[in-house]
Formats: C-alpha cells, structure tokens, sequence
C-alpha cells in the first residue's frame, strides 16, 4: 500500500494524468466541433407559408428553402381551396426549422368522397331528409305526384336521373323527392270503379 501512494506522488504518475486530462478535453473539443458542423448548429430555415399552393408549386419552395416533404392524404374536400393545393402544413408557416427538415402536407383532393344513398323509399319526406343529411347529402326539392301515401318518398332524382338505393354520389349532392300528394292515382280508381 505504501508504494502505492508513493506512486501516485511520482512524477510519471503526475505526467500520464495531465496528458490523459489534456486528452480527453481535446477529445470533447474535436467531438463538440464536429457536432456543431453536422447538426448546422444555430442555423435555421423559416417555413414558408404553402396553403393553396398546388403541389407543384409546393415542390419548387420546399427544394428551394432546403427541406424534405411528405404529402399526406386527405378525405375532406374542401371547396374553399383548389382542387389538389395544400390544405395544411406541419410544422406551421413561420417556424424556424433545420435544413433538411421534413414538412409533412395535407392536400385537397379533387372531390367531395362519395357516399351510399341510403334506402328512403316508402319513407315519409320528413324521416327521408334527415337520413340524407346524415350521410352528407341535402334535398333540392320535392315533386308530388298522385299516389295516396302523402308525404312518402315513392322515387328520388339526382340531375334528372332516377336514383336507386345503394347509387354513389358524392358528398353534398342534392336529392330531388318524389312524394305522392295523398290522392288515389287515377289507374286505381279506374280499376276500384270498374270491379
């Protein structure tokens, strides 16, 4: 034990600690250094502002100001905004990023998605509108004719076309009702008349 602490008193003990000191802050120094250059420490790019960019026009920005994209798919038409510009961008417009950051967008499809008409015949107008709100689509109007269910949904049109349930049609189209009027159609009365 003695001669181990005389060592630790030495001279060459003393001498490899210091070089060993020197060393390793020289190592933490050249590893900071390459750090700093690799990570572009305190450089930043700010995001551009892309909403209703189309994804052209996005492409061009993005490569310009250094960063990476992801385009995102969207469900969610929204007629407010072009058809395939961007929707959303993340992170914001604005924010300070590193180069080579990746943006991630939502664009506008092309469209409104398109839904199933659901099975209103035989369904009075009132019950009918509301299953047609639910699905996304709206009632242009309503036509009566002679059939003796007043109010009931007896045929539904879509730009002058017949609708049978189960057709697709896009989100927010509007439905034309053909309802009867509460009359007995003139066939039938022929017919209750003549027997």
């Amino acid at each position: 034990m003695k001669h181990f602490l005389s060592f630790l008193k030495s001279k060459t003990f003393l001498i490899q600690l210091g070089l060993a000191l020197v060393a390793a802050v020289l190592f933490c120094f050249l590893v900071l250094q390459w750090l700093k250059s690799s990570t572009n420490h305190g450089e930043f790019v700010e995001v551009p502002d892309f909403s209703k960019m189309s994804v052209m026009e996005m492409r061009k920005v993005v490569e310009d100001a250094g960063l990476r994209y992801q385009v995102l798919d969207s469900s969610n038409y929204n007629p407010d905004y072009p058809r395939f510009s961007i929707l959303e961008q993340d992170p914001p417009a604005g924010n300070k990023v590193k180069s080579n950051r990746k943006i991630y967008f939502t664009v506008n499809p092309s469209g409104y998605k398109k839904v199933t008409v659901p099975d209103i015949i035989q369904v009075t107008q009132r019950n009918a509108a509301s299953m047609l709100r639910a699905v996304g689509l709206d009632v242009q109007r309503v036509t009566y004719i002679d059939e003796l269910g007043k109010d009931m949904v007896y045929r539904m049109k879509h730009k002058g076309k017949y609708l049978k349930p189960g057709d697709k049609l896009p989100k927010t189209s509007k439905i034309e009702l053909i309802c009867g009027n509460g009359t007995i159609p003139g066939s039938a009365r022929i017919q209750a008349d003549s027997e």
